[in-house]
């Protein structure tokens, strides 16, 4: 037994740098996306919908996103990602 635990502390070590540290780093980018969510946003809801938002509402953590067929008030835990900065960067070649 004095020998596995070593081996033990070992592995918890590396499932924590790998699997459990990268995850708390992307649900932090997340949540900092989501708060700083503004009116002019082109963004893409976890549904695949794209559209602009045009209302955020902080009393009640929703928005209200404009796409082709009409405006759509949904939470915003649903906006998947924002394409604003995608459209905007030059293509790598």
């Amino acid at each position: 037994m004095g020998n596995q635990l070593p081996f033990l502390l070992l592995m918890f070590a590396v499932m924590f740098l790998f699997l459990i540290l990268p995850q708390q780093r992307r649900a932090k980018k997340e949540r900092t996306f989501k708060n700083n969510l503004k009116k002019g946003d082109l963004v893409v809801t976890k549904g695949g919908i794209h559209g602009k938002v045009v209302e955020v509402n902080e009393n009640n953590d929703s928005c209200v996103i404009e796409t082709m067929a009409g405006k759509v008030k949904m939470e915003r835990s649903f906006i998947s990602q924002e394409m604003s900065q995608r459209r905007t960067a030059t293509p790598k070649k």
